[in-house]
Order: C-alpha cells, then sequence, then structure tokens
C-alpha cells in the first residue's frame, strides 16, 4: 500500500477512486508524477488568457476561477475550482490559453507538466479515462452554468450556485454542520451570476433576512438546506456524484 503521508495529488486520487479503484500501480503512476507546489497570494493570476501553458494545475487548498473580459473591460467568470479539481487538463491539447485562471484568496495549487501527464495518459487507459472523465465534468458543470445564467433569475441563480458550491465542498470534507468557508466578495458572485453588485447585495441581504444563510466574516452556513435547494431548483445530477442527489448538509 501506498504511505498515508499527504501526498499533493491524493485530493484528485480521491474523487477519481469515487467513480473507478485505480489499482497500486495506476495509483503510483499519478504520485510519480513530477509535480510543483505553488502557493500564491489573494488574486493571484496562474493563467493568463494568450498564455501557452506548459503545465497543468490542481488546487491543494483555497478556491481558485476561470474567467474571461469583455473588450470593455468587464468580467465574466465562468466556473469555481475547490480541493481536488485538475482546473485545465485541456490545454493539453489546447495549447493556448482562452481564459484567465485566478485565486481567490491565498491558495495552494500543485502543477503538473503536460507531457508527464500525456505520457501517463497513453501508458495507462484507466488515467486516460479518469483525466478525459474530469474535462467531461466541466463541461456538465459548463451547461448547468449557461443554463442558470441564461434563463433563471438572479434569486434562483445565486441559491442554485450557493447550493453547487456547498456540495462540491462536502465532497472534500469542508462543509461542518451547514457551515463552510467562501471566501468570494459580492462582486465575485455578480460576475458569476451575470448580475450587477448592487442587485447581489439585495439578494443575499434578502437571503440573511428570510434565514436562509446566515454569513460570518468569509464563512456562510444554510440553515434550511431543502429551502435553498427548492429556490435554487437545484438537482445535482449534473455534478455526477455517487449516491443521491439531493444531499444534505
Amino acid at each position: 500500500m501506498h504511505t498515508a503521508v499527504l501526498h499533493y495529488l491524493d485530493p484528485f486520487v480521491d474523487k477519481i477512486e469515487t467513480r473507478d479503484r485505480l489499482t497500486e500501480e495506476e495509483r503510483e503512476a499519478l504520485y510519480a508524477l513530477p509535480q510543483k507546489l505553488v502557493r500564491t497570494a489573494a488574486r493571484s493570476r496562474i493563467v493568463e488568457e494568450g498564455e501557452r501553458p506548459t503545465h497543468c494545475c490542481m488546487v491543494l487548498e483555497g478556491i481558485v476561477y476561470r474567467s474571461k473580459l469583455t473588450a470593455s473591460g468587464q468580467r465574466q467568470i465562468m466556473s469555481f475550482h475547490v480541493p481536488g479539481d485538475m482546473v485545465d487538463l485541456h490545454t493539453i491539447l489546447f495549447k493556448v490559453a482562452d481564459h484567465t485562471i485566478e485565486t481567490v484568496r491565498s491558495a495552494a495549487v500543485v502543477l503538473v507538466p503536460h507531457g508527464a501527464v500525456l505520457r501517463a495518459a497513453e501508458e495507462y487507459p484507466a488515467l486516460a479515462r479518469a483525466f478525459w472523465y474530469d474535462t467531461l465534468l466541466d463541461t456538465s458543470i459548463h451547461r448547468e452554468t449557461l443554463l442558470n445564467v441564461g434563463r433563471r433569475d438572479a434569486r434562483t441563480r445565486t441559491a442554485h450556485l450557493l447550493c453547487e458550491l456547498a456540495v462540491r465542498l462536502k465532497r472534500v470534507g469542508l462543509v461542518n454542520g451547514g457551515r463552510f468557508e467562501l471566501p468570494l466578495t459580492q462582486i465575485d458572485l455578480a460576475d458569476a451570476l451575470g448580475v450587477t453588485p448592487i442587485h447581489m447585495n439585495r439578494v443575499l441581504a434578502r437571503f440573511r433576512k428570510e434565514g436562509l444563510i446566515v454569513v460570518s466574516g468569509r464563512s456562510v452556513t444554510i440553515p434550511d438546506w431543502k429551502a435553498l435547494v427548492a429556490i435554487g431548483e437545484f438537482d445535482a445530477t449534473y455534478l455526477h456524484l455517487e449516491g443521491p442527489s439531493d444531499l444534505h448538509l
């Protein structure tokens, strides 16, 4: 058995093995990939749109996001990523980054060279499937995000995003008693949900008044999970988790 000491890629291995059990050889092949741990400050850009990345990035600690800018400088956050997410496997084949990857607050990411990932995929079909699955999961989340921003009102889309983040953070053990750290500003949420910061403030204030969320510093508590799920029309099927989609915090 592999050592019990935390390995940088353990969160990604855990994510894979919620679906498919790896053999010891396959697991060790992942652990043997060259890796570089990078600790970042808040608002650090890991990849800049237009760059030619040479490494894939796995989130070890913190939250990172993908974003794009309009010609006038308006930001749209495309997705958030939590520990265990391999954010940009697609850059192995897409040589030029078509979006920016940035940290929310201080974070730790693990960089793995493209060539090493590609060789592992070629040598171990199970790892190739795992990498492929991860990119397909990203696409599934993007489809739901498009529906959320394009067809749901601000109240519904806000509840939906909070539910999604809660479920994804719970999967990696970062929710305790319905409470989780969410170091996003109202501007971040507004840019992810396609509303103005003023409108975002009003939605969140109403949620707090109704007792749907409790905010304390950078932490959020969801006292009534079923109520928030109903408001957000949230069905976690698109996250392709093991087990029921109506998850309780």
